[in-house]
């Protein structure tokens, strides 16, 4: 068996997190990239992104328009919105101002707050959250074009506590205050999240669905604490408390697909993680995941990724090992 790896849970941590699962697989990091005050009337568009994109309303009301979207949306002091389509968006005080291009309000490359009209009547700070180049768009293209959060709503307490440490955290010198903003932020953007999860019956079938369903929740937990087991329908159904045919029917439609689809596919997310970033043999790796043999794991991964897992790895790593940009977006709300 293979040692030093984390794409394979150790048999003893069965505490399985599917969620969290996701989350390191996304690789997501959470980066605080500024913020404004403003007065009077104000409007500012934000172009196109290709991150997730989150802000928090501290002070004041505002409206959000996002293009493409048919009506704005209002929000105020205490409501966080997490964007993860590659729309340009405005936010203003009023839906009469005509916006202002954000490339004019902000530096570049430059973490802080800035003030328009000389007001503080309106306070937001904002970030985005960096996904990995090759695996991030497992978690962002199954979240909505706009995830909104209100002050008012059960989820929203535990958000306006970090908010308030985040702040405290931005306007201290205290040593290690930007580690501490920078973990600060990612607990925002889990517990987004975790808000957004708790609606999952109004969500499309998928994966995420599949995850704010605690009806299915145990057998999610068995296939992620031990991917190379051969689990079988039964197993997982009396899991879950039901009979093989409610198991499968209720998996099916939260997940979209079956459960052992489910659990192939995150074996090939697996795969793909360690062919990324471990030296394992591909045989190897092909039994840790349950392969009998290296050739049924070659025409599973090459099904999956369109490539063989051999010429998958060289793929990209040459293009880890390419021209890098820098992860700063040019403005920061």
């Amino acid at each position: 068996m293979l040692e030093n790896t984390d794409y394979l849970r150790d048999s003893t941590d069965m505490a399985a997190d599917p969620f969290s699962d996701v989350l390191r697989m996304a690789n997501a990091q959470s980066v605080i990239s500024g913020g404004f005050l403003a007065g009077d009337s104000w409007a500012i568009r934000f172009p196109e992104f290709d991150k997730l994109k989150f802000a928090a309303l501290l002070r004041g009301v505002c409206w959000l328009i996002v293009d493409g979207q048919d009506e704005p949306v209002r929000a105020e002091a205490g409501d966080v919105f997490l964007l993860s389509g590659q729309r340009s968006f405005v936010l203003a005080s009023d839906l009469e101002t005509v916006p202002i291009e954000a490339a004019t309000v902000f530096s570049p490359h430059v973490s802080k707050v800035v003030k328009l009209n000389n007001g503080e009547d309106f306070f937001q700070i904002g970030g985005f959250v960096r996904l990995d180049s090759e695996c991030g768009g497992f978690l962002a293209d199954v979240l909505p074009q706009l995830i909104h959060i209100r002050a008012a709503s059960p989820q929203a307490g535990i958000l306006q506590w970090l908010l308030g440490q985040l702040v405290r955290e931005q306007e201290s010198e205290h040593p290690g205050a930007s580690l501490v903003s920078s973990q600060l932020a990612q607990l925002i953007f889990v517990h987004v999240l975790r808000a957004h999860l708790e609606q999952a019956g109004a969500m499309a079938a998928g994966w995420l669905r599949a995850l704010g369903d605690k009806r299915i929740a145990p057998a999610l937990r068995l296939m992620h604490g031990d991917p190379a087991r051969d689990w079988q329908l039964e197993e997982l159904a009396r899991a879950t408390a039901m009979s093989r045919t409610t198991f499968a029917l209720h998996f099916k439609t939260a997940a979209g697909v079956a459960p052992l689809t489910y659990l192939a596919d995150w074996r090939m997310r697996l795969a793909q993680k360690a062919l990324r970033e471990e030296d394992v043999s591909v045989a190897a790796l092909a039994q840790s995941l349950g392969y009998t043999s290296e050739s049924a794991f070659n025409h599973a991964f090459k099904r999956f990724t369109g490539s063989p897992p051999k010429r998958y790895r060289t793929a990209v790593r040459a293009r880890a090992s390419g021209p890098t940009h820098h992860d700063r977006p040019p403005t920061s709300p």
